[in-house]
């Protein structure tokens, strides 16, 4: 039997090696503004095995030191409170917000926490040095029994949001806020490049909910595609990207005008041809938001940009207050979750779910750590 003392944690002991189940002192709260969660739900990342090789090979990412606790988005139970919490109870269902920040620089004084140079996921990777020193203050990610937070990083969940769909949110979160960027409301078009993987099915479902007239969406299988259009036939349209030209497809569903945002999902290793074909098929005066992290190299006439007043964002995470927007729009019943089929492992499975996830067969799936 455990000792009431201790928990189980999935923790990587080398770079780019495997997590093995090890026996560690459980957390207690020691600042009075946190709270001890105990883990009822962890997404696995399908990005997470490059983080785990990053160990002296990436100086833009900050990791924790080994032997680390990983998992990005965690969901639980609250455990125990600090003395100076308040607005949460020991029992609260939470959706735990990874995103960390000093709480002292400029960027965080002002509320925009996402710009500190101390920024860091708990349980994934930072920004810089000095997300060493966070990473001393909260040390557990997801794979684990129990975590501490700040309560200022807690979502409140409904009962209507089961923890499998909660520990999705960090993608859905990245979509929602990259969405608000764009500008999508009720009478607005969209075109969501990468629409069948992780964060673009998010990006389809949320910009449902928020009123987007007409939702376009492009990606290369076109299996998952059908799936895709079959969620909204009247507002949904799909392209197989290959199978034509982009912009005169988005130019014919649009009534020659172009769409007033875009959303590009794509992801590392994909063409900036991609890309730049979505840029072209932009209205005047659109915009295009980057959630997905195309990393390749792109070629942009500037000039062209400006004299059709297109705008080209970078949107990096969500902030509590969104991923509290979300909660409420699935206690509303606007925002549908049901879509995600959740792939569930034990803790000490967590080698088996990250080879699950690595498969990438599309966003439908959502493969979930379950304690």
């Amino acid at each position: 039997m455990q000792n009431t003392a201790t928990m189980h944690a999935m923790r990587l002991h080398e770079s780019g090696g495997s997590f093995r189940l090890d026996e560690i002192a459980r957390p207690r709260v020691e600042r009075a503004t946190d709270v001890v969660v105990q883990v009822k739900a962890s997404g696995i990342v399908p990005n997470l095995r490059n983080v785990m090789r990053s160990y002296g090979e990436r100086a833009y990412l900050t990791v924790p030191d080994l032997p680390a606790i990983y998992g990005l988005d965690t969901a639980g139970v609250v455990a125990e409170i600090g003395s100076d919490v308040t607005g949460f109870a020991v029992g609260d269902r939470v959706y735990i917000n990874p995103g960390r920040s000093c709480g002292t620089c400029h960027a965080c004084r002002i509320g925009d926490r996402i710009s500190c140079q101390a920024f860091t996921f708990q349980g994934y990777f930072g920004f810089g040095p000095r997300s060493k020193e966070i990473y001393r203050r909260y040390p557990y990610g997801g794979l684990c029994q129990y975590a501490t937070a700040p309560a200022d990083g807690l979502v409140k969940l409904p009962e209507q949001v089961s923890f499998e769909q909660a520990a999705r949110f960090g993608y859905l979160g990245t979509a929602y806020s990259g969405l608000r960027k764009a500008g999508v409301a009720a009478g607005r078009t969209l075109l969501v490049c990468g629409g069948t993987g992780t964060l673009g099915l998010c990006a389809v479902q949320i910009a449902r909910a928020m009123g987007a007239t007409k939702i376009l969406c492009v990606a290369r299988n076109e299996a998952n595609l059908a799936r895709v259009r079959a969620l909204d036939p009247t507002r949904v349209r799909t392209f197989s990207y290959g199978s034509g030209t982009l912009k005169d497809w988005v130019l014919a569903e649009t009534e020659g005008s172009g769409v007033d945002a875009v959303v590009d999902a794509i992801g590392p290793g994909a063409s900036h041809q991609i890309t730049l074909d979505c840029i072209s098929s932009l209205r005047r005066g659109g915009s295009l938001v980057e959630i997905g992290a195309m990393s390749d190299p792109m070629p942009v006439n500037m000039h062209e940009l400006m004299c059709a007043r297109v705008s080209l964002i970078g949107s990096l995470w969500f902030s509590v207050a969104e991923g509290q927007d979300l909660a409420a729009m699935v206690a509303a019943g606007t925002l549908d979750l049901s879509v995600f089929e959740h792939h569930t492992y034990a803790l000490e499975q967590a080698n088996e779910a990250l080879a699950d996830a690595e498969r990438r067969v599309g966003g439908f799936v959502n493969v979930v750590i379950s304690q």
